[in-house]
């Protein structure tokens, strides 16, 4: 079954690929690598995550961020690649969690992606991951994460 055709009957709608909000370009694509830029919990412009993981937001409010950063970051794979039938391989997912100081977490929030991408592209979907927490995050971000995928230049 095609990616496409998977995420109809997973019932995940992707959005439209965010739009840069500095200086910056959405992804770069290098030797078949897409490099995305950093994504954030946002749905129809609006964050729907704010603040730090372990003190105003549960671990669970977290994975759900992560999700959402996931499916904005796949959306720019989409517009890079035409479509995601065209990825290989899931390659990195880095992810910063706005974290309370004795919060140790981040790799079960980071999970909400990560076990997205699983989901979503089965084997091509596990990838390698870095888990970083951070004391704040751009506009107030629980989540922010970037994707590298592997996808064919045909």
């Amino acid at each position: 079954m095609s990616i496409e055709k998977r995420l109809a009957t997973l019932g995940i709608m992707l959005p439209e690929a965010p739009r840069p909000v500095a200086a910056y370009v959405p992804y770069v694509i290098v030797d078949g690598l897409v490099f995305t830029a950093g994504q954030l919990p946002v749905v129809a412009g609006k964050i729907c995550y704010t603040g730090r993981v372990g003190a105003e937001l549960t671990v669970e409010e977290g994975r759900e961020a992560a999700r959402l950063c996931a499916l904005n970051a796949l959306a720019v794979v989409r517009a890079a690649a035409g479509s995601l039938d065209n990825v290989v391989q899931v390659v990195q997912l880095t992810g910063y969690v706005a974290s309370a100081p004795d919060f140790f977490g981040q790799p079960q929030v980071l999970n909400g992606a990560s076990q997205l991408m699983e989901e979503i592209f089965g084997e091509a979907g596990r990838h390698a991951r870095v888990a970083v927490g951070a004391s704040a995050l751009p506009l107030g971000a629980a989540v922010e994460l970037a994707l590298v995928v592997k996808v064919n230049t045909r």
